[in-house]
């Protein structure tokens, strides 16, 4: 129970309401009274609020109790109201209890007021209560619909758009640098790199997407995506990088954090349209056991501090009480999707973080991430692949696609840097084809996941019998949680998410086939040579 407890009395005898509050007190309820005996002053008090309990009289000379509780009904539907009368018969009482009093007391026999008034306020908590759960089971239905719907359209949506990112790309290719036709190229693959983008948002968000933690230094990931973040805000923004001295390492997935660091730029961007002051910072932090209590789900102990300041528009406490709800935007139509956010929000829990924000309109915004601070060493991770030309090679290549125009364009860009390529649409052909091959060996191996008649995985295992130094590369564009059975995504197997370009696909393919051993997991969080899409 709240102490002191807010009591707004509305009682026109002194004496009664002395005798009142001191049952009350000498009950162990600790409270301040706030005292009224006409309607106005009542209506005053309520609309300053603060109010915990309502304690009325029923008859007043210019007042009644029936009118109080209307209003308060009206107005305040969650307050509890205890009307405390000495003329109050049992068809007042039972018609008072009708229209939403929450108990009746009376005057001769006091003794039943506090307990009324404890269990009135506990009917409140576990109303309260009963409400949160509510919002976090609708919350948890619509995720779960977010979830479904994003992993039914994923795989073919992902096939679609590896087809125009290969097209678009192998167009561009034969364009003379001059060429005006190459402005709409860019434009091709743009589109393309957003719809991708929103896909992963969507997935990422309805957690059918998993993120891949490696032990980062926060400072070094920030300085990595310097020049892409600049690249994002207006002239006439000043954008200021500040890392901290001495900051630990985190265990976070890095083109998560990018992601989650690129919206947060893009919104104090668009907070900014006449131009501010951005900065990035980076700092070690304590969070103790007070902050802990203030902030749902956040553990005790040392942090890694991410913050974004900026000096715009600023948000009032109504947009922020929303800010991490799915689909909330204050942007205009086609600006903003209202996942930006909640995507961030999703990403930094799941690496067991936690995201703080503090706003006031006409001055500014700032954004804090906390991230685990963690002792253990860094660990290699993928950098984004550079413009140039793309790496060639002669080896045999063998590429398994039941989607027959991602099939051909892979097949095709293999062929033109000066690999020998042979294809099928599943892993039964895939077998029959290597079986008939004459030739050198198949030295590695290009293969969907989920296919008809004979999956991805199920083939390398038979082509390894006649190949035992082939090197697998399953790609899919399904989402992370229907290709986790397949055993893709353990540590040591080499993925490659769809969809991807054809830059991506050459650097890879070379890499494992320069690589002695089998390369890491791709930590595909973008397309087209960088490692994270713009929101």
């Amino acid at each position: 129970m709240k102490s002191p407890l807010h009591i707004l009395h509305l009682e026109d005898d002194p004496n009664d309401a002395a005798l009142i509050q001191s049952t009350l007190e000498n009950a162990g309820i600790s409270c301040a009274i706030t005292l009224v005996q006409r309607r106005d002053d009542f209506a005053a008090a309520l609309e300053q609020g603060g109010i915990d309990l309502i304690l009325s009289d029923y008859s007043l000379p210019s007042f009644d109790g029936l009118s109080s509780l209307a209003i308060a009904r009206t107005g305040w539907p969650d307050l509890p109201v205890i009307l405390v009368s000495g003329t109050l018969g049992e068809e007042l009482a039972i018609e008072a209890l009708k229209s939403g009093a929450t108990d009746y007391v009376l005057k001769e026999r006091l003794t039943r007021l506090a307990p009324a008034v404890r269990r009135a306020l506990k009917e409140v908590e576990e109303r309260a209560e009963r409400a949160r759960l509510e919002a976090q089971f609708i919350e948890a239905q619509k995720m779960e619909v977010i979830g479904q719907l994003a992993s039914g359209v994923a795989h073919d949506f992902n096939n679609i758009l590896a087809i125009i990112m290969f097209s678009g790309d192998l167009l561009a290719a034969e364009l003379p640098p001059d060429s005006p036709l190459r402005e709409y190229t860019e434009e091709i693959r743009h589109a393309s790199e957003r719809a991708a983008g929103l896909t992963r948002q969507l997935l990422v968000f309805s957690r059918k997407q998993t993120v891949h933690s490696v032990v980062l230094d926060p400072n070094e990931t920030v300085a990595d995506l310097d020049k892409m973040l600049r690249r994002l805000v207006d002239e006439n923004i000043e954008m200021t990088i500040i890392p901290g001295e001495g900051i630990g390492n985190i265990n976070a997935d890095s083109g998560y954090v990018g992601q989650v660091l690129m919206n947060l730029v893009v919104n104090a961007r668009d907070a900014m349209p006449n131009g501010g002051k951005l900065t990035i910072a980076t700092a070690n932090i304590a969070l103790d056991q007070c902050y802990a209590l203030a902030h749902t789900g956040v553990i005790p102990g040392d942090y890694v501090m991410l913050s974004v300041s900026d000096t715009g528009t600023g948000m009032s406490p109504d947009v922020q009480a929303r800010l991490f709800e799915a689909f909330f935007t204050t942007k205009p139509n086609g600006k903003g999707t209202g996942l930006g956010l909640a995507t961030c929000q999703t990403i930094v829990q799941q690496s067991g973080g936690h995201i703080g924000v503090s706003s006031e309109a006409g001055k500014g915004t700032t954004f804090n991430i906390y991230f685990p601070r963690v002792d253990q060493s860094l660990e290699i991770t993928n950098k984004p692949i550079q413009n140039g030309p793309l790496p060639h090679g002669t080896e045999t290549l063998l590429v398994v696609e039941d989607e027959a125009s991602v099939r051909h364009l892979a097949r095709g860009i293999l062929q033109t840097l000066g690999y020998k390529v042979l294809s099928a649409a599943n892993g039964q052909d895939a077998l029959q084809v290597a079986r008939e091959h004459r030739g050198s060996p198949i030295r590695l191996a290009l293969t969907d996941v989920i296919m008809p008649q004979m999956g991805g995985t199920t083939m390398a295992e038979w082509l390894r019998i006649s190949y035992p130094d082939l090197k697998v590369l399953f790609t899919s564009g399904y989402t992370d949680d229907a290709i986790a059975q397949h055993g893709v995504l353990e540590p040591g197997i080499a993925f490659l998410p769809k969809p991807y370009t054809p830059a991506i696909l050459a650097h890879r393919v070379r890499e494992m086939l320069d690589n002695g051993s089998t390369p890491h997991r791709e930590a595909q969080k973008g397309i087209s040579g960088a490692s994270l899409v713009a929101p």
